[in-house]
């Protein structure tokens, strides 16, 4: 499994970061390689994407979200990930975004590319597109601003108190689109 983590300072209020975060059909416009994301319910999505010419398809559960504060996920089924992105206020116009991302590399080409630091590189260049996306907008499409509660076991990688908890902002996230 590898684990990836970036983070990007944003110049939007953390509200309108994590309110465009929460419209998850839009993704396709600053994540390279995702084709389309179907949002199913407020907690389920069906991603299709192309990385380096492998097409994949995945169902994907929101598995903890607290609105202005985090966004945890898992792969259900396909392509084995799960991921956190938190939002920290640094200011009422800049938000730090973190995002710790776990997947487990399929195939000769995709152990390749994540030995190279491909997947890494793709996450980074992400986060920076969403940068320049929201500071050239300056505004979110959307919200969805519900709660989806997690598990909050011992074993949960994302649990409240893990290493990648925010000190800074109490646990919150939410999922969905408008």
């Amino acid at each position: 499994m590898s684990t990836i983590e970036e983070s990007i300072e944003v110049n939007v209020p953390v509200s309108t970061a994590y309110n465009q975060w929460t419209q998850f059909e839009e993704f396709p416009r600053f994540m390279e390689g995702v084709e389309e994301i179907r949002q199913v319910s407020d907690s389920r999505m069906h991603w299709k994407t192309r990385i380096a010419g492998v097409e994949r398809e995945f169902d994907a559960e929101i598995t903890e979200q607290h609105a202005d504060h985090r966004i945890a996920w898992r792969s259900v089924e396909g392509t084995d990930h799960a991921g956190v992105v938190t939002f920290h206020r640094i200011s009422d116009d800049v938000t730090r975004i973190m995002l710790q991302l776990d997947s487990e590399p399929e195939g000769a080409v995709e152990k390749i590319g994540d030995a190279l630091g491909i997947l890494k590189r793709r996450v980074k260049g992400d986060l920076g597109r969403f940068k320049e996306m929201m500071e050239s907008r300056g505004a979110e499409t959307g919200a969805w601003r519900g709660d989806i509660e997690g598990p909050g076991e011992a074993g949960d990688r994302f649990a409240p108190g893990s290493p990648i908890e925010s000190t800074d902002t109490t646990v919150g996230g939410t999922s969905g689109t408008a």
